[in-house]
């Protein structure tokens, strides 16, 4: 079902009225206003501008607070529709209400829940489909719900830290990058003209750095047209099989950043297995599901061949232990809770440990990253200002 906004004109009043109807395509919705005895006069998909996607795009923060408060609701005994219309009713995000209220259509016309969520999968990945699922099937919906809800307030936590972890080596770049572009288009063409007028040599420094201004100044445009094929083809390879596989790999192995990287996934991969164990999903169901939600392919790699060999007889402990990517505290937290059954329990326990240390790691790259930054500002920029200063002092000794 789609939302569609539109403009007609009421057959027994004459009057204009705006709103919006939900149908299958722009034909049904049209149908439908003329069964309401109205002739439409402009008729446009709900969210089809681009403004209207940018203003209105789903959120991770719509996704958590839809989520905390429709557990809420359930976990209080309101019934499922009438949950998801008190939710409608209380969601600001233009594009999230519109969603909501088709999933509550479909829930009143008879689909199960996850059937209704699963209608937006770029909104419900497929984790939160499967939980939903399993919540409905073990009549536990509300505990699948707020732990949905905590999963998500974790993974957006995380996110912000390492964020905000780079952002930071960000500005400074963006800095730098200005500075020196004013230096050189400002400053040191006035010290060309400065030893011309003197009919003095330029000394080599300064040289290099005035004709990579005036080639920028002249060929400005032959450099935006290779910027941007560059950017297209790197844009292209990043959605390549072979250019996600290379970017994933990247980020394992990157330096100083690779171990920050391992234990997201691990944690991501750890809590989603919790959660659904201990809703009740089949292990080899959970394994499947759980890689799904790590987001990285190399990793998913190494977890789809131990979840082949769980599928076989084997031990998840032995089976993840054997794999590259996958670090050694979680074969180990999951051999105890494999001797002492309880799996879930011990992947909750790795999954916290890895956020701890994740959290740690964070904060320790951030102080790493300041000295780094400022060795590389203050080697840009005194090259710069040598450009600049040493024919000023050549000239004075000239003079």
């Amino acid at each position: 079902m789609n939302r569609y906004n539109y403009i007609a004109k009421d057959n027994k009043t004459g009057e204009i009225i705006k709103g919006s109807v939900q149908a299958e395509n722009k034909m049904a919705a049209g149908k439908l206003l003329v069964e309401r005895n109205m002739v439409p006069r402009q008729l446009r998909e709900f969210g089809s501008g681009p403004l209207d996607k940018f203003l209105n795009r789903i959120t991770a923060k719509d996704r958590i607070t839809f989520t905390r408060q429709f557990a809420t609701l359930i976990g209080a005994g309101v019934p499922l529709s009438e949950s998801l219309r008190t939710v409608a009713e209380q969601t600001e995000n233009k594009s999230m209400k519109a969603v909501v209220e088709d999933v509550t259509t479909a829930v009143d016309a008879g689909e199960p829940l996850a059937q209704a969520l699963g209608r937006y999968p770029k909104t419900f990945d497929h984790v939160y489909i499967e939980l939903i699922k399993a919540g409905e099937l073990s009549g536990t919906l509300d505990k699948a719900l707020m732990r949905l809800a905590n999963q998500l307030e974790k993974d957006a936590a995380v996110l912000s830290k390492i964020r905000s972890a780079l952002m930071y080596p960000v500005i400074v770049v963006v800095v730098i990058i200005a500075v020196m572009g004013f230096m050189l288009f400002t400053i040191v063409p006035q010290v060309e003209g400065l030893y011309d007028d003197l009919g003095e040599p330029l000394p080599v420094l300064t040289q290099i750095m005035v004709r990579f201004a005036n080639f920028l100044i002249e060929y400005w445009w032959v450099v935006a047209i290779i910027a941007a094929i560059i950017a297209y083809m790197l844009f292209q390879f990043t959605k390549s099989k072979k250019g996600i596989q290379f970017r994933d790999l990247f980020y394992l192995n990157v330096p100083m950043f690779k171990q920050l990287f391992r234990r997201l996934y691990m944690g991501r991969f750890a809590r989603t297995a919790q959660i659904l164990l201990s809703t009740g999903v089949p292990m080899v169901e959970t394994l499947k599901i759980s890689t799904d939600a790590v987001n990285n392919v190399i990793v998913q790699e190494n977890l789809e061949k131990a979840t082949a060999r769980v599928a076989n007889g084997k031990a998840l402990s032995e089976s993840l232990k054997i794999q590259k990517y996958i670090m050694p505290i979680l074969p180990q937290m999951i051999a105890i809770g494999e001797s002492s059954g309880k799996i879930d329990e011990m992947l909750g326990k790795a999954a916290t440990v890895l956020e701890d240390e994740l959290d740690e790691m964070v904060r320790t790259i951030s102080t790493m990253i300041e000295p780094i930054l400022m060795v590389l500002l203050a080697v840009m920029a005194g090259g710069m200002i040598a450009a600049v200063l040493f024919p000023i002092y050549s000239l004075v000794e000239t003079v």
